[in-house]
């Protein structure tokens, strides 16, 4: 009975020092949220100076408690900066903010968290802290942006709706801005083909703006949902709208403009993706369309590739086919093949593996016809796509 007694005892005691560990544990992670939403609140730190900061004393909690002379030492922090680091009404602020993310239930991803989308932590300027609602999973997906203008003509609705349903197979994950035109037309495109959809927004997540896209709200978070910088007292302002689309173009593989006027947010948001070494693409028009001419000049000074098919970002970007769907992709022992086809396919097998743009070059054909006919040809079996956007017959 005795020994019976003392091993309830120390089980007792072991299930206590477990339940005293896990809660200092809890504790520590609001506590560093905290710290990191005071750190933000800080006039002077930016999420540049603040990835500095973090870097070398690792937590925000360290920061705060460092002393002058350590603060010092570090390149590019200066007195003012030290002196608005002691100012602790920041953390009013940051309590009120934790207040309202956990009544909420609202999702905080720290850039060096493993979910914090991996190609923005790429990003100098990308955000410390992302505020998610919804089912956002990254996880081994291909990610693209699709922007353009609030006033979407029929063209460029057709286009946007064509051109997701033939990428719907690789299953990507589509991210805008939830915004009037483009952007709302992409989101309820990629939702009606059951896509996850992510809005990137220009305000807090206590609102929806514009007030008229709220009945989207829940089905989006069912598939994706809401990303956002902005805390719960941000309003849909002009300069955080502008700010918001390096999220947009750093979250992505690519930058897809439908259509954009001369000037407008969209080309800000092409801007930084080249910025940040991602591949933008742009859907031409006609010369006299006032809605194509954003778009006719990435083209034209090479700062996008020409976007005529969702083969087109296929090709150029190389993804691969789901592999069920290759193994339907065989060669056959009698294909029937076009002219042009033909004549790519006597190409190859003389010349052997050869870029897109060589065999466009060599062919006689517009690269973005030479997308679509080796998209074609793969399908028939005939041609295989390699890294780097080289093609060999099969």
């Amino acid at each position: 009975m005795r020994i019976a007694k003392f091993y309830q005892q120390t089980l007792l005691t072991i299930l206590k020092i477990f339940l005293t560990f896990e809660n200092q544990l809890f504790t520590m992670n609001d506590t560093e949220l905290l710290h990191l939403l005071a750190l933000l609140k800080v006039d002077g730190v930016g999420d540049i100076v603040a990835k500095k900061l973090l870097n070398h004393f690792a937590t925000a909690e360290n920061i705060f408690k460092a002393k002058a002379n350590q603060l010092e030492s570090i390149d590019g922090i200066g007195r003012v900066l030290i002196k608005n680091l002691k100012d602790k009404t920041v953390f009013n602020l940051a309590e009120a903010e934790l207040k309202f993310i956990k009544e909420n239930n609202i999702n905080c991803l720290f850039y060096q968290d493993e979910k914090y989308p991996d190609r923005l932590k790429h990003c100098i300027d990308g955000p410390i802290l992302l505020f998610t609602s919804g089912t956002i999973d990254f996880n081994n997906r291909k990610v693209i942006s699709i922007v353009g203008t609030r006033e979407i003509t029929s063209y460029g609705t057709e286009f946007c709706k064509k051109f997701i349903e033939d990428l719907a197979p690789l299953n990507p994950i589509i991210v805008s801005g939830f915004a009037y035109g483009v952007d709302i037309v992409a989101h309820k495109v990629a939702m009606d083909l059951g896509l996850q959809t992510i809005g990137v927004v220009a305000h807090g997540l206590n609102q929806v703006y514009p007030k008229v896209h709220k009945k989207y709200v829940a089905k989006m978070e069912q598939n994706g949902g809401f990303m956002t910088e902005f805390w719960s007292n941000s309003n849909p302002e002009k300069e955080n709208f502008v700010k918001r689309n390096r999220i947009v173009a750093g979250i992505s593989e690519a930058t897809i403009v439908i259509e954009s006027a001369e000037k407008g947010g969209s080309l800000i948001t092409a801007n930084l993706a080249n910025d940040y070494n991602r591949d933008v693409f742009a859907v031409p028009g006609r010369t006299s369309d006032k809605f194509s001419q954003g778009c006719n000049n990435l083209i034209k000074t090479q700062k996008a590739h020409l976007l005529t098919s969702a083969a087109d970002l296929i090709y150029i970007l190389n993804w691969e086919l789901k592999q069920d769907e290759t193994k339907v992709i065989q060669k056959q022992l009698f294909v029937s093949l076009e002219n042009d086809e033909q004549k790519i396919y006597d190409y190859l097998q003389k010349n052997g593996k050869q870029l897109l743009d060589v065999i466009a070059l060599d062919c006689d054909f517009p690269v973005f016809r030479i997308s679509s006919i080796l998209l074609n040809m793969e399908l028939k079996g005939v041609v295989r796509p390699l890294p780097g956007k080289l093609f060999e017959a099969v």
